[in-house]
């Protein structure tokens, strides 16, 4: 069975090279929607607590929340930097509490103190999906991920991993010693 949720995001991006509008720099609201499969949880009857899926998922993809997002050749990218830290925000602000916690993958790293994401490709729907796959991928058992933003949309099916060892409190997966991390049940 599968459980799912979706997220609003709201960002900024060009298409860096590209031809016609879409290499103006320009915002759009995303949404995404994570599928995650698993057994049904005895007890607490849901394969995943969907909150819990929100959480998991929330803490890194926070940073594309009201973020703009480069690829890291876009010759825009030492300009807004420079902007940032003439404005004193590159290093983060006291009212820029919304963000996750840093990242760096092969695909791309996060900044969230200046709310931006470097990206290796352009950042299309397709790209998304591929980044937030790659981001979550051992933290949730994701069997579909879809994108929209604006009139565009894509979606990636994923073969379902193994079955994770869960709470049978809460539904909440258990950590590497058995040990429920949100109401501390051992098994």
């Amino acid at each position: 069975m599968r459980s799912f949720t979706t997220f609003e995001l709201q960002y900024a991006h060009r298409f860096y090279g590209f031809q016609g509008e879409a290499q103006y720099l320009h915002g759009h609201t995303g949404v995404l929607t994570l599928e995650v499969e698993d057994s049904v949880n005895e007890g607490v009857n849901m394969v995943f607590p969907c909150n819990e899926i929100k959480k998991t998922a929330w803490e890194v993809l926070q940073n594309f929340d009201h973020a703009l997002i480069l690829r890291e050749d876009d010759p825009i990218l030492p300009a807004i930097c420079k902007v940032y830290e003439e404005q004193g925000i590159k290093d983060g602000t006291p009212t820029n509490r919304q963000k996750g916690p840093a990242f760096q993958t092969e695909l791309a790293t996060a900044y969230p103190d200046c709310r931006l994401v470097v990206t290796k490709e352009t950042m299309t729907v397709e790209g998304m999906i591929r980044i937030v796959h790659d981001l979550l991928k051992d933290k949730l058992n994701i069997v579909k991920i879809t994108f929209t933003s604006g009139v565009n949309g894509a979606t990636e099916e994923y073969a379902p991993g193994k079955e994770t060892d869960r709470c049978p409190l809460c539904g909440v997966r258990l950590d590497e010693n058995g040990v429920c991390p949100k109401c501390g049940y051992r098994k």
